[in-house]
């Protein structure tokens, strides 16, 4: 028999067999270094758990997760963050503290006693500001964007965003405390503007032209304090629209001068009236626990619309302490000035709006049922805005870099894509409830009142003066 031919280097068995020994020793490698990581991983686990176990507590590394229960992570960054800079901290997005449980309120459904409505029925989820005014503000949703002023909080192409996507969805935007964008005053939809301390928000032409002036008394987060603005927080256009000259601070002066006499604040009001021709003058007011007071004072003047902002309102920046610390919950504050409006018995005259902290569609109508007229959505507009977007932030920079004025990422917000999940944001809660009106057998979002509610916990039951859950009825549906 002939001897078997030799393998050559371009004989393929060859190569083949190399290739085997490669990957076997690469195997073998890995084998090996798996085994040692192991090791080594199972030795660190060892001593780490044997020094969490055995350290006396003043030297034991979980000695940091006990401070951390005492300092939570959010407070304990603020803490490093004073610690470091000796200045002013100021917190965007408003407090980290939420008092308003609209989760201990439930709808009750309707179904025999009283019977829903069938699928697709219609519901009527249309809002009117200002009924008695000359020109009252009819909307197709009770929905309203919140005051997030372009310069002083939001880049252009974020209010550009805010503004188109309210108008798409059938409601109006609050242009906030900076100054006027002419592309959103030539936009075609509703728009509300403030009156404030600040020069930028008087101007005669621009006021003329608003769906709804709403003087600027206070804010959620921020009570009735006047503010200084550094033109260096401000883009140049935003500068240049508030008449920013050199490095001095803008003064959003507080309180207004015209509220120094009800006489003055009155004057102001008709002026207002008369300088739009009839749209509805309202006024914007922090929740205090002198609200009682503070109703009946601007009620005297004659307002259109009073919108209560409660302690858990947003905003660009303000100091931890003003988010935190200061006034009263939206919830309660709301079911309070509903009740001093029907007391005084303006309540088919003056619209009530409330803000601070409302988050879904059921405590959007929760709101609706307690009083409201309509609600101002802030930083969930926000959120819905920069959907699809936060990848050009996440992960190394907070969405806020996107969306503030003077935010690192703010040139990569496409105010296109944001305008149309604003109004789908919008409209898809609008349409969440429509339905829930349909399953109380309401064929009208206004129709939705306190009967429609009831409490689940004794302090609801009590503080809210609902039915409690836990007890029938004292009288037949």
């Amino acid at each position: 028999m002939p001897p078997a031919p030799a393998l050559s280097p371009g004989d393929g068995r060859l190569f083949i067999i190399v290739m085997i020994a490669v990957l076997a020793s690469l195997a073998v490698a890995g084998a090996v270094l798996w085994l040692a990581r192991g090791l080594l991983l199972d030795r660190l686990a060892d001593r780490v758990v044997r020094r969490f176990l055995k350290d006396p507590y003043r030297e034991n590394l979980w000695d940091l997760a006990v401070g951390m229960q005492r300092i939570p992570p959010p407070l304990l960054l603020e803490l490093e963050l004073r610690a470091d800079k000796g200045k002013l901290l100021e917190r965007p997005l408003g407090g980290l503290r939420r008092y308003s449980r609209w989760e201990d309120i439930a709808f009750n459904p309707a179904q025999l006693a009283r019977r829903p409505l069938p699928p697709g029925a219609r519901v009527d989820t249309s809002a009117v500001l200002g009924p008695r005014a000359e020109r009252p503000l009819h909307l197709a949703t009770p929905l309203l964007v919140s005051a997030m002023g372009y310069g002083v909080g939001v880049s252009k192409a974020v209010a550009l965003a805010l503004a188109r996507g309210a108008h798409q969805a059938g409601t109006a935007y609050n242009a906030g405390s900076g100054p006027v964008l002419p592309e959103i005053l030539e936009a075609g939809g509703p728009v509300i503007l403030q009156y404030t301390g600040g020069p930028w928000n008087q101007v005669p032409d621009e006021l003329a032209r608003a769906a709804m002036v709403e003087i600027r008394l206070g804010h959620g987060a921020r009570g009735a304090l006047g503010r200084l603005i550094r033109p260096d927080r401000l883009p140049e256009e935003a500068r240049r629209r508030m008449g920013a000259a050199g490095h001095k601070s803008l003064l959003l002066e507080a309180p207004l001068p015209e509220t120094e006499s009800l006489r003055t604040f009155r004057e102001l009001v008709d002026r207002l009236r008369q300088l739009t021709g009839g749209a509805p003058v309202g006024v914007k007011l922090v929740a205090t626990h002198h609200l009682e007071h503070d109703l009946l004072w601007v009620l005297q003047a004659g307002v259109d619309v009073i919108a209560i902002d409660g302690s858990e309102g947003g905003t660009s920046e303000t100091p931890p302490i003003l988010a935190d610390d200061f006034g009263i919950p939206t919830l309660y504050a709301l079911v309070r000035a509903a009740a001093l409006l029907e007391a005084a018995g303006v309540r088919q005259r003056v619209s009530l709006l409330a803000g601070g902290g409302l988050r879904t569609p059921g405590e959007f109508l929760k709101a609706l049922a307690l009083g409201a007229d309509a609600v101002y959505l802030g930083t969930a507009v926000i959120m819905a805005a920069t959907h699809g977007q936060l990848s050009k932030a996440i992960p190394f920079e907070p969405i806020t870099q996107l969306a503030w004025a003077t935010g690192q990422l703010a040139g990569r917000f496409d105010p296109g894509q944001g305008a149309r999940t604003v109004a789908n944001f919008l409209r898809a809660c609008t349409l969440e409830m429509a339905e829930a009106a349909r399953a109380l057998g309401r064929d009208s979002l206004r129709a939705v009142d306190r009967s429609d509610l009831v409490a689940r916990t004794p302090e609801a039951a009590d503080i809210l003066g609902l039915p409690p859950a836990w007890r029938p009825p004292r009288s037949r549906p």
